[in-house]
């Protein structure tokens, strides 16, 4: 064997340990940036849409997405240079990620989707009220009214 050929092979171990490095440090960054589940579970605010603002903030994975998007694109450029002896690791961490950032994404969309249902549901619930109290009212000054041409009803009062 030259001794080209043992610098290229040295070469390339140390480059796949250094893609290597570089994957686990991308999932390691995103782990480290994913939300903390107390910050989900414990928000504080004044009101429901106050609640649901925080909320949606602190499942904000674009940080996450953005070096799990880097470990990806080392781990597949290892792949295909046949780098990784053994990547399975590399490969279950990345799909585990993948995984728990759709989950948070979904739940993040949904909270959205509250956070603009909520307000007009109690505007309409609003709406729902006035109209109503404003029947009753009607209803009453009716009573009055049919009252006042009564004869018979301002004798027996």
């Amino acid at each position: 064997m030259s001794q080209s050929t043992l610098d290229d092979d040295e070469l390339f171990g140390e480059a796949a340990s250094e893609m290597r490095e570089d994957v686990e440090a991308s999932l390691d960054e995103a782990r480290a940036v994913l939300p903390v589940a107390d910050d989900i579970w414990n928000v504080e605010a004044d009101n429901t849409l106050g609640v649901l603002n925080a909320l949606k903030g602190a499942l904000d994975v674009d940080d996450a997405e953005e070096h799990l998007r880097d470990a990806k694109k080392w781990y597949t450029m290892g792949e295909r240079a046949d780098a990784f002896e053994d990547a399975d690791d590399l490969e279950a961490d990345i799909a585990a990620l993948e995984t728990l950032l759709e989950d948070v994404e979904t739940a993040r969309e949904q909270v959205g989707e509250l956070t603009s249902t909520v307000p007009q549901l109690r505007g309409t619930l609003e709406e729902f009220a006035a109209e109503d109290a404003d029947e009753e009212t009607d209803d009453d000054a009716d009573a009055d009214a049919d009252a006042d041409d009564d004869p018979e009803a301002e004798a027996e009062a």
